[in-house]
């Protein structure tokens, strides 16, 4: 039996809650300090709590410290580590080598997709220097996982919602090299938002002021099936900056969709335990996005960006059929309602948005008219009806249970049974009159056993014994049911056990004798790590050097020659006579370099 984990975000302890309840097998959360979201990092009282909540479930919980770290940062990571090891976190995500010299507790390590992992040499050496799981690179399709999958035997995660990078992760020094915010810091100023323009060697304007690096979110939803057989174990939700209400419903979402997979298919298994009934149906569109594409998973294809906005669209909802002067007629597939957000792009592919009032039928009474066109196509980038459904659901997830009482002629026990087989027994104490009615004292006792409350349990079954039965009132009935399902709980915690990992078992030979400063080696632990491998020559990483022209600050595989044209793999060769190309904002020129060999664009700052 495989197990199959849904791996969610935690931006904070009430996210990481939210992210269980819904369904996730395991969520990552920030430390304190040293994650690639520095906004978002968590105290440790909190990822403590966290943890034991989790592990009620037999969900995990994975810490991420995946940024390059600088000298005088290692004792305090060590540090740390240590505490959150105590506190029974289930793996640490990193991405600098050096953690690897320092002295580890016996957690479990995880290779963040900031390590590049995209060429298997670079994988195979993770996999033999230790590392439990690999997270995958988003660009990767079916067919290159599949070949990952048959030369390694390490653990494969890989993403399949949310916002992409438009970089190779770990690679990418934009924000760094234009306003000393490195990504690899957890800094990222997010440059790859921002309007460009194309321009050709003699300055001719291919395209002017597009988002012309923004990509859309990722939605692999249809194809988790494709993705699990392609040797994938844990499938990643992006989104450690999302709301509570983002949490609810892609989790949801996904999570249904992996049941039904694991209904039919009996060599696969859920990772965790539990079950959520939610009151509305999930829908990713209706929160947060830019719009979705399936990115690499199945070739490289057109349209992975959308060059006029970077913004959240939300679901295309319909169109306008007329404009009045304050009011227009809709029609569409949904209805909307007061509240709502909408959005449309004008006559010049500009974004606008507006709220919406008043709804009288199919008449919409917008609080702004705009330039407002008929025919014009309309998204809902904030559905007011569903938000409420969100918001009102208070699911709790639950652990199915039984419960079987017997008898001799001395004593009652009550045994509880769990759905993971787990069990307690409890002796039930106190001189109990035998029940003159036994039929009135079964439905008492199977009415009030029945109640699981506010524990993480539902009885499913109960099952009494033959003949006689004690009268035992109602309140206590219902103390001796709380004392046996708390001790049923705190079985489960005990019985989940962190994983005896040594981190570093080897340090295998490197694929490469020099490093340039994309190996993001920013600490002499890492030079050391390295230099065990047999590395040569290290070049410090980019944050620690002074010079920045010339280098390549962002490394792609979305290729502004595919999308406009000009791919000689297309077709005919294109004509390059207008070569190089330039993207150029208001303070620079990045020069565009491609490699047809491996499919990538590179950005290099002028």
């Amino acid at each position: 039996m495989r197990r199959i984990e849904l791996l969610a975000p935690a931006k904070n302890l009430e996210g990481g809650i939210t992210a269980i309840n819904y369904g996730a097998d395991a969520v990552y959360i920030g430390a304190p300090r040293f994650g690639a979201r520095a906004a978002v990092g968590n105290s440790l009282e909190d990822i403590g709590q966290l943890i034991q909540y989790a592990h009620k479930y037999w969900a995990k919980v994975f810490i991420t410290m995946n940024t390059i770290l600088y000298d005088n940062e290692l004792k305090d990571a060590e540090k740390m580590i240590h505490q959150l090891y105590k506190m029974g976190a289930d793996a640490l995500i990193v991405q600098d080598m050096g953690i690897l010299e320092l002295d580890l507790p016996p957690i479990a390590l995880h290779a963040s997709t900031q390590t590049h992992n995209y060429d298997l040499d670079r994988i195979q050496f993770l996999e033999k220097a230790g590392f439990e799981r690999i997270i995958l690179a988003r660009e990767l399709s079916q067919q290159q996982i599949q070949e990952i999958r048959r030369n390694t035997s390490s653990e494969l995660e890989y993403f399949v919602n949310g916002a992409l990078c438009v970089c190779l992760s770990g690679q990418c020094y934009f924000s760094q090299a234009i306003g000393g915010r490195s990504a690899n810091r957890g800094e990222c100023a997010q440059p790859c938002r921002m309007k460009y323009q194309l321009e050709d060697k003699h300055g001719k304007v291919l395209a002017k002021d597009k988002h012309l690096l923004s990509l859309k979110d990722l939605n692999l939803a249809d194809q988790l099936e494709d993705i699990i057989d392609s040797g994938i174990i844990s499938l990643k939700i992006e989104g450690r900056l999302k709301d509570i209400s983002y949490i609810k419903n892609v989790v949801s979402h996904y999570r249904k969709k992996l049941d039904e997979i694991l209904e039919y298919r009996q060599n696969l298994t859920r990772a965790s335990s539990g079950s959520t009934a939610i009151n509305f149906t999930p829908d990713p569109e209706r929160t947060f996005n830019r719009g979705f594409t399936s990115y690499f998973f199945n070739g490289r294809t057109q349209g992975i960006a959308n060059f006029n906005s970077p913004k959240a669209l939300g679901k295309q909802v319909g169109r306008i059929v007329s404009r009045q002067k304050d009011h227009f007629i809709f029609e569409g597939q949904e209805p909307l309602h007061n509240g709502d957000g909408l959005c449309y792009f004008n006559r010049n592919k500009l974004l606008k948005g507006m709220q919406v009032n008043g709804v009288k039928g199919n008449k919409i009474f917008p609080n702004e008219m705009g330039d407002l066109t008929e025919g014009a196509v309309l998204y809902r980038n904030h559905d007011h009806e569903f938000e409420r459904q969100l918001k009102q659901d208070k699911a709790q997830r639950k652990i199915s249970a039984s419960l079987l009482m017997e008898s001799n002629e001395k004593f009652f026990q009550l045994t509880a049974f769990d759905e993971d087989g787990i069990v307690k027994t409890i002796d039930l104490e106190g001189d109990f009159e035998l029940a003159q009615n036994r039929e009135m004292a079964a439905n008492n006792l199977r009415r009030q056993l029945a109640k699981s409350g506010d524990s993480i349990f539902s009885v499913e079954e109960i099952t009494l014994p033959e003949g006689e039965l004690p009268f035992i009132p109602a309140k206590q009935i219902n103390e001796i049911r709380r004392t046996l399902l708390n001790s049923l709980e705190e079985e489960r915690i005990n019985h989940h056990q962190q994983s005896q990992v040594r981190p570093l078992v080897v340090h295998p030979p490197y694929p490469d004798k020099h490093l340039s400063y994309s190996s993001n080696v920013s600490n002499y632990k890492a030079e050391e790590f390295y230099k065990k491998c047999g590395v040569e020559s290290i070049a410090p990483a980019f944050e620690l050097q002074s010079k920045n022209k010339g280098k390549t600050i962002m490394t792609t595989r979305h290729c502004l020659r595919y999308e406009f044209n000009m791919c000689p793999k297309k077709g005919k060769a294109p004509n390059r006579s207008n070569e190089p190309l330039y993207l150029v904002d208001n303070k620079n020129r990045y020069r565009l370099e491609f490699n047809c060999k491996r499919c990538e664009m590179k950005v290099i700052l002028e």
